[in-house]
């Protein structure tokens, strides 16, 4: 049972956190024979949760092969002054060694790195002689501070916070300035203090105990010199984030086989390029390698024989030739014709969507790029991003059109909801999502959401009016928020935070982001005047709903600014799920 690795749990509503809480729950009451259980499920319940006090909890936990947890580490990052104060380290009691205790304050560590925090602070019973109980507890407390000195954190010396308290235990403030900071101002350190033994040691020390540790902070508190280990230099602040922090990158490298070569056809290539090329300056990303799935996931969105006749049409196409429908059973369209050329316009809705002999190839690689950044999800990482072509989501449960012949967005979105999950898809493309508003239009556990051009303009044309709300048990479960020509960012922001609203209140346990770029200024298939700076603003707005979030890319074809807007967005959407946690 080797470790595989150390994450962060940034939710307890994912089912896969769900039973590594429960683990964690598990070896801290083993672990701390003083612990309530009530302790317990307090320090695990605030797992993901932001800004409800003081601080908001950090809980990192390390991982075996087996997704067996390990390890937990539980610290707390107070907002105010941007300190983090180390709770507890406990390990499985089956694996004492190993490194796993000093991984998870690596761990930590990047953490404390990653937002620019003062240092780490803990509580760690004294190394005086004097103060133990016994030989074997002091032994114990000197190879805890040796443990900790090798990464330069050492006891605060100049006050008198190892005062013995209430339950006649003698404490250190030990404090890790991550290589940055060796001692604090006496201000900065009242403050600290003060919030850590508020919050921190309620109930375990008196209000006696606090007034005098807070005014014995005269002057500069500085750290003890170095007893354990020798004074090294420790390692200046990392310039990059832990991998659990970046978002996972699963691209449809297929892609490139559906090249259609007409003159004027926008969804070419070019695309994943201009994006991905952006993407790259970015430290934010870490690819993530596709997986395979079975055809069922698909069958559970979309219609069998539809699927059949995409795969034959396909089949029969010649490697060199492109086929566009050209005949709509606009009179009769129960009917399903038996020449295979004529079930083209059967099953296409309009005039612009090419079949060639990889159309479905590709789209069927997007599908297995959307699932594998579903399951990134589900597995307790808070945002992925599945970068396909072609897109997806005009596609119906049995018709394709505008470029899509897979709906990549319904896929995933019906393989999150699976054991009773709520999803949103929320479509922030410049068409209007018809292909989930089929799809789910009379389901209540996915909940669709579409900001798009008034059809009265734009197409599809025939979906997407604003009095389309669901029918039968989805009545109620589907929005449109059409908008005019000429929309500029402070517009569609309003409209966002109409959408963002919605979904607040429909509670939902997974988020879904159809990704269209062709809202932006000068986009040949749009009419709207959003800048690289709105991007941001807009995945700034979306991190705000703090759930997980899985991005699939959708329309945008002005490939001059496509790479730009997108790595906007994601810049946002980083910034504000991880820095903007208060």
């Amino acid at each position: 049972m080797g470790l595989n690795s150390i994450r962060r749990i940034y939710d307890h509503t994912t089912e896969y956190n769900i039973v590594a809480l429960e683990q964690c729950r598990a070896i801290l009451l083993s672990q701390f024979p003083y612990m309530s259980e009530k302790e317990a499920d307090e320090l695990l319940h605030d797992a993901g949760e932001h800004a409800v006090k003081p601080y908001r909890s950090v809980v990192i936990i390390a991982e075996g092969r087996d997704k067996q947890v390990l390890g937990v580490a539980i610290a707390s990052h107070f907002l105010k002054d941007n300190f983090i104060f180390l709770d507890f380290i406990a390990t499985n009691k089956h694996r004492i060694s190993g490194g796993i205790g000093g991984a998870l304050y690596e761990r930590l560590r990047d953490e404390a790195h990653s937002i620019s925090a003062i240092g780490v602070f803990f509580d760690c019973l004294t190394d005086k002689r004097e103060w133990a109980v016994d030989g074997a507890e002091h032994k114990q407390n000197q190879a805890r501070l040796k443990f900790y000195e090798k990464y330069g954190a050492r006891p605060l010396e100049g006050f008198c916070y190892d005062l013995r308290r209430d339950d006649e235990s003698y404490f250190y403030l030990v404090f890790d300035g991550l290589g940055k900071k060796d001692h604090l101002s006496a201000q900065l350190c009242k403050s600290i203090v003060s919030a850590i033994l508020e919050n921190k040691a309620k109930g375990k020390v008196s209000d006696e105990y606090v007034g005098q540790v807070l005014r014995s902070i005269k002057g500069s508190i500085a750290l003890r010199p170095f007893k354990y280990v020798k004074s090294e230099p420790v390692e200046s602040a990392r310039v990059s984030i832990p991998a659990d922090k970046q978002i996972a990158l699963v691209v449809n490298e297929g892609h490139l086989i559906h090249h259609v070569r007409e003159r004027g056809y926008l969804e070419s290539p070019v695309r994943v390029t201009s994006i991905l090329k952006e993407l790259r300056k970015t430290v934010i990303f870490k690819d993530t390698p596709v997986r395979q799935y079975p055809d069922s996931h698909i069958e559970a969105v979309h219609d069998k024989q539809y699927l059949k006749f995409l795969k034959k049409i396909c089949e029969w196409i010649g490697e060199t030739t492109t086929m566009y429908g050209d005949v709509f059973p606009i009179r009769n369209a129960a009917r399903l014709p038996k020449d295979i050329e004529l079930q083209i316009g059967y099953y296409c809705i309009d005039t612009s969507t090419p079949l060639n002999a990889n159309a479905y190839k590709a789209a069927r690689g997007a599908v297995n790029c959307a699932l594998t950044a579903a399951d990134v999800v589900l597995s307790g990482q808070p945002m992925a991003y599945a970068l396909v072509r072609p897109p997806g989501h005009h596609a119906e449960r049995k018709y394709f059109g505008g470029f899509c012949y897979l709906n990549s967005n319904a896929v995933a979105a019906h393989y999150l909801s699976k054991n009773g999950k709520k999803v949103v898809i929320l479509d922030i493309d410049y068409h209007h999502g018809n292909g989930q508003q089929d799809i789910f239009y009379h389901r209540s556990d996915v909940f669709t959401v579409s900001i798009h051009g008034d059809p009265e303009y734009a197409y599809p044309n025939f979906t997407g009016f604003t009095d389309e709300t669901g029918e039968g048990e989805g009545e109620g479960f589907n929005l449109n928020i059409a908008l005019p020509k000429g929309v500029e960012g402070p517009a569609y922001h309003k409209a966002l935070k109409k959408a963002l609203e919605a979904i607040k209140k429909y509670k939902p346990d997974y988020v879904v982001i159809a990704l269209g770029l062709d809202i932006a200024k000068g986009d040949p298939s749009g009419t709207w005047l959003l800048s690289p700076d709105d991007f941001a603003i807009n995945g700034k707005m979306i991190a705000a709903l703090k759930l997980p979030t899985l991005v699939i890319q959708e329309g945008g074809y002005k490939n001059k600014v496509l790479g730009v807007n997108a790595r906007r967005f994601f810049q946002g959407l980083w910034e504000g799920y991880y820095l903007n946690e208060g």
